[in-house]
């Protein structure tokens, strides 16, 4: 007894006009833009600078190989790259979803954005840096770090385009898989370096049409000390939480704070639960509860004597209505910051 749905298809068939061959099936798979690899390579190259506009790379993997006394500029969101064998090379890269990895180089100065870092068998290398997680040097020496500082228009959709966060940086905390006694193989910039005297701005004229700016108030990435040596006893933290303008707000609030004398030490954006919010709000918990659920929030950590009374009267002047958490007085203000990173650093992994 056979199956009408395969009667069916044979009636279908025989029905097909002679001489005429059944048409092959499309699978999505097939209709796929063919990727050619050397599209998405730097491979040799000696005193050249060279480049990709937004729009070119589009989420895919790129090499960076055997380059000397080159400047390199990807102005687009990549899966991973890898940068081996190259010397004397300055170095910009767009959004990384994954890891950026750099072997067997030496003498150069790079800036950078991704989910992971890592340097092997490097030397002398100046890196400014925007990390989700905690960036890592092996067999390497004299790499030096700085914060992320970098803009042009197309940056902020390939920050989302590469799934990364602006306010998760941990550009500053470094592991050192192989360190040495007595020595160190890492250090920090100066705070008041120079981004562009680093990293200069291309000079073709095709790269040069990428509107870009190294000032650090026009900056994507929140510029923040990291684990500079803070200059006061004294930090305020803020959390705003998950709405139409968090983004805009918590850019503002950096403004004028910065604008003010304060220092930017820290920021990160992480989902909560109701029992951090109860470790880190306290008996103000039940009021940011119902907030949770509309998204991650976003924290900042401010330094700096009169740090949390400042930031109490611009929250009060410029954001009047927008339910935030700001620490309530000094002398309980560290242990807020204190809460706050060691739960959102333990749910990252760092």
């Amino acid at each position: 007894m056979g199956c009408f749905f395969s009667k069916r298809r044979k009636t279908e068939k025989e029905s097909q006009p002679e001489g005429e061959e059944e048409r092959p099936k499309q699978y999505s798979w097939d209709q796929r833009e063919k990727v050619d690899p050397k599209d998405y390579m730097f491979n040799g190259l000696k005193d050249e600078t060279i480049g990709r506009l937004p729009g070119k790379v589009a989420g895919q993997q790129f090499l960076i190989q055997d380059c000397e006394n080159c400047n390199i500029y990807i102005f687009d969101h990549s899966a991973t790259v890898t940068i081996d064998d190259c010397t004397n090379c300055i170095i910009f890269l767009g959004p990384v979803k994954g890891s950026v990895f750099f072997r067997n180089c030496r003498d150069c100065k790079c800036a950078l954005a991704c989910q992971q870092f890592r340097v092997r068998d490097c030397r002398k290398l100046e890196v400014f840096l925007c990390c989700a997680t905690q960036p890592i040097i092996e067999s390497s020496t004299n790499i030096k770090f700085g914060c992320f500082q970098w803009y042009y228009p197309e940056l902020a959709f390939q920050f989302k385009d590469a799934g990364l966060s602006i306010f998760n940086n941990t550009w500053s905390n470094i592991h050192d898989f192989t360190p040495v006694s007595g020595e160190r193989n890492w250090s920090l910039l100066p705070e008041d370096v120079v981004v562009q005297d680093h990293v200069p701005l291309p000079t073709t004229e095709e790269l040069k049409a990428v509107r870009v700016s190294t000032e650090a108030n026009r900056s994507i990435v929140p510029v923040s000390r990291g684990q500079r040596q803070k200059s006061s006893d004294e930090s305020c933290l803020v959390v705003l939480f998950a709405g139409d303008y968090t983004i805009a707000n918590a850019r503002k609030l950096i403004d004028e704070m910065v604008g003010k004398g304060f220092f930017l030490v820290q920021t990160k954006e992480v989902s909560m639960k109701a029992e951090d919010a109860q470790r880190v709000f306290r008996e103000k918990a039940p009021d940011f509860l119902p907030l949770l659920d509309k998204g991650p929030v976003i924290a900042l950590e401010f330094n700096g004597d009169g740090a949390v009374e400042g930031c109490q009267v611009i929250v009060n002047e410029m954001f009047n209505g927008t339910q935030m958490f700001i620490s309530e007085n000094k002398e309980t203000a560290s242990a807020d910051v204190d809460s706050f990173y060691n739960f959102a650093d333990i749910q990252m992994g760092i």
